[in-house]
């Protein structure tokens, strides 16, 4: 393939809000532990060529991202959101990727491999990035007019939408919660370029609708709200630190009550499972958390038991809310929005959907913490084929553990 030479990341704002916050809470409280990340793409049999045909733009590409830094305008914007410390943004004034953590191979079947080892302060904060240049390499070979065509044609049928429910909520009036739409395609976008027009333009149709994105660059670019809490390796971490693997959660969410304070009460519910999580979510955590994050599983199911265990806790389930962010459309998030509406607070992150519909076949490709403080670390997703390990011992271990039944 023909190299790309100009830079895909060309601001280290170009992330999610979420690394952020979690490299802010592990820099103050664990600021040694060490991490292990794999890659793997989950569909590698659709991919319209091997991925290993990429590896020397990729390699060029991350020798361009761990020569960035950031700039005095990107840190007074951090600096102005109330929950990053002074103290962490001069950590950032400072920060630079480390090459020597992060690197990558191809195997005989054309499959790409992409390791990542090292302390998690640098460690985590590769991913998104990583991510976000796989796929701009792999789609910039299959781009042409007809795609982006197809892709513009495709994002007016979204305004189309959102003008419909803007009507439809409007009906409802101020009894009802307003349905809200935040982009989280940063990970997965068709391009860089792509995914702030899609995001500007969503926004300018429905601002009161789509007023939030994961991507802080694009937040601080568009005046748009920057939105995230934690993800599952933040979590996962705390099976490996100095806790009882049965107290790993509450572990997890003290530190982040902790660092927070009752900023970011967005809590992510399926590292060991819904049921799990909820035995260990009781009415402490239920009364300084604002809400949950549902990211695998049966929505409804899911949300359904959100709600019941609100009110057996006694807390109006109306006071709380429930993030949605598993492979979502807008016509799901509605759905969805609708179902719940009367009960509780709703909002919805769509990723793919929002920045990487163009016709193609995504690839669905992740970048998972595998390892932490040289033992396994592992998810036990609600979703067949979301976990990922390569120790079968631990993996059931965990099962047991948290009372978590082999998936059928």
């Amino acid at each position: 393939m023909t190299a790309t030479y100009s830079p895909i990341i060309t601001s280290l704002l170009d992330n999610d809000l979420y690394k952020f916050t979690m490299l802010q809470a592990m820099l103050h409280q664990f600021p040694q532990t060490h991490g292990v990340y794999r890659f793997r793409c989950r569909n590698n049999k659709e991919s319209a060529y091997p991925l290993a045909d990429i590896q020397k733009d990729l390699e060029q590409q991350l020798d361009s991202l761990c020569e960035l830094r950031f700039l005095p305008d990107e840190l007074d914007y951090l600096r102005s959101l109330r929950f990053m410390r002074s103290d962490f943004v001069d950590y950032l004034e400072l920060f630079k990727l480390k090459r020597r953590f992060i690197t990558v191979s191809t195997d005989d079947k054309g499959r790409l491999s992409i390791d990542i080892e090292g302390p998690m302060i640098q460690a985590m904060f590769f991913e998104v990035f990583v991510l976000a240049i796989v796929n701009e390499l792999y789609f910039n070979a299959l781009s042409n007019d007809s795609v982006i065509e197809e892709g513009q044609r495709r994002l007016d049928e979204k305004v189309a939408l959102l003008h419909q429910y803007a009507l439809e909520q409007a009906k409802y009036g101020r009894d009802i919660p307003p349905f809200i739409v935040a982009d989280f395609g940063t990970r997965r976008r068709f391009s860089k370029r792509w995914q702030a027009h899609v995001v500007e333009t969503l926004h300018k149709a429905e601002p009161k609708i789509v007023g939030g994105t994961s991507n802080v660059y694009l937040a601080k670019q568009l005046g748009m709200t920057p939105i995230g809490t934690m993800a599952h390796e933040f979590m996962q971490a705390f099976q490996a630190l100095d806790v009882r693997l049965r107290d790993s959660q509450k572990a997890a969410l003290e530190a982040w009550v902790h660092e927070y304070r009752g900023d970011l009460g967005i809590a992510l519910t399926d590292v060991v499972g819904m049921d799990a999580f909820l035995r260990d979510f009781d009415l402490y955590f239920a009364k300084l958390f604002d809400g949950l994050r549902h990211d695998s599983g049966d929505p409804y199911i899911w949300g359904d038991k959100a709600v019941a265990h609100y009110e057996k806790l006694k807390i109006d389930p109306k006071t709380k809310i429930l993030t949605f962010s598993d492979g979502l459309d807008l016509e799901k998030a509605w759905e969805l929005h609708q179902y719940f509406k009367d009960r509780i607070r709703t909002s919805f992150g769509i990723g793919t959907n929002l920045t990487n519909d163009m016709g193609i076949t995504p690839i669905n490709i992740v970048l998972k913490l595998v390892e932490c403080n040289g033992q396994p670390v592992a998810k036990l997703s609600d979703s067949p084929g979301k976990t990922m390990i390569n120790n079968d011992t631990y993996l059931a271990y965990l099962r047991q553990v948290f009372e978590v039944d082999e998936p059928e």
